[in-house]
């Protein structure tokens, strides 16, 4: 029997965080009347579809991320946008750049525009940060790894997006070059990223 208690839907919300999927919600034993009920007063506000974030709680930074984590658990953030998470480029990004598994189906719909690139399922979990925003656990490749991932997309995004990533990789989070030359071997970029290294050496 799912409760419709207001104060216990609360309660689950406080205590995973602030932000539930609804199936979530239900799988704690509320009744989505009560979840509803509690969207229409105002204590919570829906970030997308069957995904809330209690009122009172603070806004997650990149909310769009918040959606990814609920929306697509299995999809990574990549790319610009995890250059954009990690403060490692200029670019602002007109869609979310999310990672699957080449050969896997994604179906991925999400409320934003989203841009889908499949990657080697051998070096998929290469890298793989899971980082909490907004109460929902996202996966994110690391700042590292999505420097090189933008030199082997460099036909893609530009070559000159690479170089800002690479720039600002080295600046503000003091990424080393053997880091950066061990995931060029792993993803086999390293020919085209090493003079780049040597200039910045």
């Amino acid at each position: 029997m799912k409760t419709r208690n207001l104060d216990t839907a609360l309660e689950a919300f406080r205590e995973k965080g602030g932000t539930l999927r609804t199936r979530d919600l239900i799988a704690l034993g509320v009744h989505t009347d009560a979840l509803y009920m509690l969207r229409d007063s105002g204590r919570v506000v829906e970030l997308g579809r069957g995904l809330y974030r209690l009122a009172e709680a603070e806004e997650a930074e990149h909310p769009d991320l918040a959606l990814v984590g609920a929306r697509a658990p299995d999809a990574a953030v990549c790319l610009i946008s995890a250059l954009a998470y990690h403060g490692i480029t200029t670019q602002n990004p007109s869609s979310i750049h999310l990672a699957v598994p080449r050969g896997n189906y994604h179906g991925i719909t999400l409320s934003t525009p989203v841009t889908v690139y499949r990657f080697d399922p051998k070096t998929f979990d290469k890298g793989l940060e899971t980082q909490r925003i907004g109460g929902m656990p996202v996966k994110i490749y690391s700042a590292v790894r999505s420097v090189v991932d933008c030199f082997k997309f460099r036909n893609k995004l530009g070559l000159d997006v690479a170089l800002e990533a690479l720039r600002l990789a080295r600046q503000r989070k003091h990424v080393q070059n053997r880091e950066l030359l061990h995931y060029a071997r792993l993803l086999r970029v390293e020919k085209a990223m090493s003079p780049y290294l040597q200039a910045i050496e």
